[in-house]
């Protein structure tokens, strides 16, 4: 027989054991690195054995509204990829134009139709006016001519004249079209969204409250949300600039009349309400993947471990990418939460190393090095400076970075990265303890 007073030192040795094994393994799961949640998911195949579309959880979708703006002279280049994916898991959403239409059988509908018969008078619509009266044979070959956007946007361009125009009515016709929703998701045809992540994301805001998420633009003293970027506003937000409008018709497009950009007419109205705008890059961004720096530490926000929600500026392959992207993650790993991090490693870096030269094609190197007369002197020169990732060989000019970047197609560049000195920046960073969703 054990002795009582040996019986209790083993019993107070236990009970030591185990609270020391608990607080080590609390303290190790509070430190311990973010990843996400691994789960296999057995996909379903469609009829050529291929993995079918998979829509993943998606708590608090039956209580948004996705927004998307168009116009006629793009919608049939742009929208229809959307059916397949970024709106594919979408049960409700809305379309507005300049153009009554049906694409895919989806009904697009004409934002400017209900507007003052006086606003139309206006020669930014003359344009919609001509397409209202004969349809699609209406259009010009001019209508499509394109121009790069300058510091007033596209003033030559009759639709994007036109455009500004679209905020203020769309705002009220979405208010209309579900007036039950807490949150209204507004985005452009060229725009991708990370739904998980930004479900996720809008789940930490009040929706009673007014509130207005955007990527923070400003023109003059207005503060606003950059349109392509994609905006939020939760119902009570554009409640506000719904009455707004209603409330001050004549004045307000009068002084539309005068803007040159809608998204910062409708933060104007909204600053008028008494919404301000929550800031929130790098979280929405008006840069495409190319584009993408997200090493960057010239702002006031290191990209890396904040969450990454949107995207603008892409085309309808580049749309269909990422949506491929993310199937594989939600599908695969059940990765759901997309961050900046995960986008450069798992998407950029995987594209950079598949070809780490390129021709045609143009990294966004910005560095002018002066010495180096082709690209063979441009990739020693690079090679020979132990913080340059990337350089290209564009109009006759070498330029490098310290910073990786995709970047584009472009005739007149030959494009290459240094995949060693990539992968060790990506390891350096890390992975990230938690998502930064910017609060």
């Amino acid at each position: 027989m054990v002795p009582r007073r040996r019986f209790s030192r083993r019993l107070l040795a236990l009970a030591t054991a185990l609270v020391v094994f608990f607080i080590y393994h609390f303290f190790t799961l509070e430190n311990r690195p973010w990843r996400p949640h691994f789960n296999e998911i057995t996909p379903d195949l469609d009829e050529h054995g291929e993995p079918a579309p998979f829509c993943p959880p998606l708590p608090g979708i039956e209580d948004v509204l996705v927004v998307m703006k168009t116009g006629v002279t793009e919608a049939r280049e742009k929208v229809p990829v959307h059916f397949q994916t970024t709106l594919r898991c979408i049960p409700n959403y809305v379309i507005y134009s300049d153009f009554e239409e049906e694409i895919e059988g989806v009904q697009i509908h004409d934002v400017l139709r209900e507007m003052d018969p006086a606003a139309k008078q206006n020669p930014d619509f003359q344009f919609y006016n001509r397409i209202v009266k004969y349809g699609r044979k209406g259009l010009e070959q001019q209508d499509f001519a394109d121009e790069a956007n300058s510091a007033i946007g596209k003033p030559n361009n009759p639709g994007w004249k036109l455009d500004k125009w679209k905020f203020l009515p769309m705002a009220q016709a979405a208010l209309r079209h579900k007036s039950n929703a807490k949150w209204f998701i507004f985005i452009e045809a060229d725009t991708y969204v990370s739904w998980p992540t930004i479900l996720a994301w809008l789940a930490r805001f009040d929706h009673t409250k007014p509130q207005y998420l955007g990527t923070e633009t400003q023109i003059a003293d207005v503060i606003f949300a950059h349109g392509g970027s994609g905006f939020m506003l939760s119902n009570p937000a554009l409640q506000r600039a719904s009455d707004e409008y209603t409330a001050r018709e004549v004045e307000l497009n009068a002084y539309t009349d005068g803007h040159w950009a809608g998204d910062c007419v409708l933060g104007k109205v909204l600053a008028d309400a008494g919404v301000n705008l929550h800031f929130t890059w790098p979280i929405l961004q008006n840069s495409n993947i190319g584009e993408l720096d997200e090493f960057t530490v010239d702002f006031y926000r290191h990209p890396w471990c904040f969450i990454a929600v949107a995207l603008h500026h892409l085309s309808p392959t580049d749309i269909e990418n990422l949506w491929n992207f993310e199937q594989k993650r939600w599908r695969n790993k059940n990765k759901r939460i997309l961050l900046h991090g995960d986008l450069f490693r798992e998407f950029i870096y995987q594209e950079i190393i598949t070809q780490p030269t390129r021709l045609n094609w143009d990294n966004l190197a910005s560095d002018e090095q002066p010495f180096a007369h082709s690209f063979e002197d441009c990739r020693i020169l690079c090679d020979a400076q132990k913080t340059c990732a990337q350089f290209t060989f564009r109009d006759n000019k070498c330029f490098t970075s310290a910073n990786p970047r995709l970047g584009n197609a472009a005739s007149d560049a030959t494009s290459g990265w240094i995949t060693g000195r990539i992968r060790e920046l990506t390891e350096k960073k890390g992975m990230c303890r938690k998502p930064d969703f910017g609060d």
